[in-house]
């Protein structure tokens, strides 16, 4: 499961540095609506991550 997770983690991620290396549109502060429905997808991702770990830490 955790790699699973991981591996959808780090696809979201790539995903969103690709787009924001070629978009004019997106900065660090202000996204386009793909950009910000790609970050999105990210920060979903590495949250149910990140959770995943915290529970194995318990």
């Amino acid at each position: 499961m955790a790699d699973e997770l991981y591996k959808r983690y780090m696809t979201a991620a790539a995903a969103y540095r690709q787009h924001a290396s070629t978009c004019k549109s997106c900065s660090l502060d202000d996204r386009c609506a793909d950009g910000q429905s790609l970050y999105a997808d990210f920060a979903k991702h590495q949250d149910g991550y990140n959770t995943h770990l915290a529970a194995k830490r318990r």
